[in-house]
């Protein structure tokens, strides 16, 4: 017999929002902050965010940055400051994004990147989605899609590094609700590929297994459709690039996810209410993602 006094803390919450009209972009960091709200409390131990937004010029790099100790460093020394969040920060520097990542970890090893693209930005801390909210500014923050993450701690300790988004690639982000089976053997092997990992989070196992068969020449859908095979365990992915947007349940699909289309936006979340309060949300057209399939989005489809 259950106890009145047991309480059953959910998994992880995911969101995801893609813009499919200027009025959307201009409402993505307002919109995706009251989709937060409603998943808050699927997850208090940690949040993230990554928005898509002002591609940098051809031989530049966002970074996003982390000083592993919480230090506060000279960001201008780096580049172009973007955003300024004491021990976070976005800079953009006068280097390709492969080299851009290759280059901290050599030249400033008290920092961590957390993503590196052309216009991806990342921000995630330890705490309730509300305080990333306002440390990040979010609501008032235009973009073409975002993703977001609140964590409970499930698969590996709680700190600002463990946290999600995990981007592995240039302009790749992945959020996760779930845990895999075989990310340590899965982790071993995409090492001796040339995979670098900064955590033993499970999450972090995947996006880099799509970093791999990204790079390998695959395109988001080949490479998700790959993970499927490749990856032991439950999950719901919600996967950015610069250009698109996709979600992937695993076969069985016991974790929440529900999809939303309107005119304006496609929207997913692990709950729905973490949709109906988007504008338009009444006319949407809802359903739950299949198992093992793919479902994506891209900004030249949407053009079309």
């Amino acid at each position: 017999m259950w106890s009145s006094n047991v309480i059953i803390a959910p998994m992880c919450g995911i969101v995801g929002l893609f813009a499919k009209t200027t009025d959307a972009e201009r409402r993505l960091g307002a919109d995706l902050s009251a989709m937060f709200a409603q998943l808050a409390d699927r997850g208090p131990d940690s949040a993230g965010v990554a928005v898509y937004r002002d591609p940098v010029a051809s031989g530049a790099a966002k970074l996003s940055l982390l000083h592993r100790a919480g230090g506060t460093p000279d960001w201008p020394l780096l580049g172009t400051v973007i955003a300024d969040r004491g021990d976070q920060a976005v800079v953009v520097v006068d280097r390709e994004p492969a080299d851009a990542r290759a280059w901290i970890a050599d030249a400033h090893p008290e920092l961590l990147v957390l993503s590196v693209g052309s216009a991806i930005e990342t921000a995630k801390r330890v705490g309730r989605p509300d305080l990333l909210i306002a440390d990040t500014g979010l609501a008032a923050i235009a973009g073409t899609h975002a993703l977001g993450h609140t964590r409970m701690a499930t698969e590996s300790r709680v700190s600002t590094e463990h946290s999600h988004p995990f981007s592995t690639g240039s302009d790749l982000c992945l959020v996760h609700n779930g845990s895999l089976s075989n990310h340590n053997s899965l982790r071993r092997d995409l090492r001796r590929r040339g995979i670098a990992f900064e955590t033993d989070n499970d999450s972090e196992v995947a996006a880099g297994y799509l970093s791999w068969r990204l790079a390998e020449g695959d395109d988001l859908d080949a490479a998700l459709h790959s993970a499927l095979a490749a990856l032991d365990g439950f999950f719901t992915f919600a996967v950015g690039t610069r250009d698109g947007f996709a979600v992937v349940r695993d076969p069985i699909a016991c974790k929440p996810a529900i999809l939303a289309e309107t005119d304006d936006w496609v929207a997913m979340a692990s709950e729905q209410r973490g949709i109906a309060v988007l504008p338009g949300a009444r006319d949407a057209v809802f359903w739950e993602p299949e198992p093992a399939r793919v479902y994506s989005w891209t900004r030249e489809a949407v053009a079309a």
